[in-house]
């Protein structure tokens, strides 16, 4: 069975910086982890606004946010700290998806920074997009030097606001500035893509040295 995905963003410029931190650390996190089938759980800060943050935790299938467990400790069943720090916060985006490519891997250790990018796309290019995405863009910065791990999802959800997103586990910020990272994503047929994309979100994100 495929992995699954939950991940989350959320601007919390206008909450308490530490009050947030601490509700990740010490109550957020350690809640869903106890939930079967939640595999590991990362926290993600970004390079361009440290008010920008990023939750990503590994599921054994998309099914897991439909189980009881999950179900008892989501959503409007979220605890009182969990809608007060929540409800300070600007919610980016959500998505809940299931691993298209390669399918079954996780989170690898060791990497410094992260890349997000999810979308929507024209439902006429879809057939073709998804085949780009899989046959060359996916594995060509997949292969670029310093990517820890490249993987792809589709939404499982109907909270989802974007139908695709693709995470790229990154040994540091500065592989996405490298010769090799612009070749691979810069190709004729990546070009001939890009005006099919709708609601394009790109996030360049460092691991948060609060997390742990």
């Amino acid at each position: 069975m495929a992995k699954g995905l939950l991940f989350a963003a959320l601007d919390f410029a206008t909450a308490h910086e530490d009050e947030f931190h601490d509700w990740y650390d010490h109550e957020h996190i350690p809640e869903r982890l106890r939930v079967p089938g939640f595999l590991n759980a990362e926290r993600w800060i970004s390079e361009d606004n440290p008010t920008v943050h990023v939750a990503t935790y590994d599921l054994e299938s998309a099914a897991v946010l439909e189980s009881p467990a999950y179900r008892a400790v989501g959503g409007e069943n979220g605890t009182v700290w969990t809608k007060r720090v929540t409800g300070m916060c600007r919610r980016i985006m959500r998505f809940a998806g299931e691993q298209l490519v390669p399918g079954d891997l996780v989170a690898p250790a060791g990497a410094g920074a992260l890349l997000v990018a999810s979308m929507n796309v024209d439902p006429a290019a879809e057939a073709e997009f998804n085949e780009w995405y899989n046959a060359e863009h996916l594995p060509q910065l997949g292969a670029v030097p310093g990517v820890l791990c490249a993987r792809r999802y589709r939404r499982a959800d109907t909270k989802s606001e974007r139908q695709y997103l693709a995470l790229y586990h990154l040994r540091n910020a500065g592989v996405t500035r490298s010769a090799a990272w612009d070749s691979a994503a810069n190709t004729p047929w990546t070009q001939r893509m890009r005006p099919h994309f709708r609601d394009l979100l790109v996030l360049r994100m460092n691991r948060c040295q609060r997390q742990g």
